[in-house]
């Protein structure tokens, strides 16, 4: 992963940055230490229109159901202008409790796509789970594809390209898993205990094809982001 600060690559184990210190605990300074109770779609800044919301919410389900252990969640907000939208991302995903998730789903198999409407800039973090499945060059390029959208002010549009790119990529990634599971086994050498599950990440056959697909505490993530 890359030092949210520096964005310098440390190990994802590491306790601190070793290149400027930077860790998880100097981000309860800023933001807090207490856990925050969000949905799946999170929309502080008003971005969505009802009909929006549904139809974002509809894309949430059908996600879950192609990946059963993962879930995919949506911030919007007005950042105050010295936030770092990578900084809150890591922080907000270690310590949101959402309501409307069940607990087979923990944080570390979630995406979180943060959107700041002040700036038009979005940012994604996601779990440890999905280290083998995802890299900051995917996220930056499904960003990169939605960014247009964004500066456009039309969210909602971004947002099902989003999650319609990832899921595409994703649904790839777990293929080339299936053939290949020693290429698993080996990222995952190294993290006792998370092989077992990432082997079993991969889309539900049912939904597989022609599937309109887009859209509890966490240790590390990756994210990327698009100014």
């Amino acid at each position: 992963m890359r030092c949210p600060r520096c964005v310098q690559g440390i190990h994802r184990s590491a306790a601190q940055c070793p290149h400027c210190g930077f860790a998880l605990s100097d981000l309860n300074e800023i933001y807090g230490a207490d856990e925050v109770s969000l949905k799946r779609l999170t929309d502080v800044a008003g971005a969505l229109r009802l009909r929006e919301r549904r139809k974002l919410e509809h894309e949430l389900d059908l996600f879950q159901l192609s990946f059963p252990q993962l879930f995919f969640s949506i911030y919007y907000g007005a950042l105050e202008d010295r936030t770092n939208i990578r900084q809150f991302g890591l922080w907000l995903l270690n310590h949101a409790a959402y309501e409307d998730l069940e607990i087979s789903r923990p944080n570390d198999g979630g995406v979180l796509l943060l959107v700041d409407l002040n700036t038009k800039v979005a940012s994604i973090t996601f779990g440890y789970l999905l280290d083998p499945y995802l890299s900051e060059e995917d996220t930056f390029n499904v960003l990169a594809k939605a960014h247009p959208h964004l500066l456009q002010g039309n969210y909602l549009k971004a947002t099902l390209i989003i999650i319609k790119q990832l899921s595409r990529i994703l649904r790839k990634k777990s293929r080339q898993a299936n053939r290949h599971p020693e290429l698993i086994n080996a990222m995952t050498s190294q993290d006792s205990g998370t092989s077992r599950e990432l082997k079993r990440i991969r889309p539900n056959r049912s939904l597989e094809d022609g599937s309109n697909l887009s859209g509890n505490k966490l240790s590390q993530q990756k994210k990327g982001s698009v100014e």
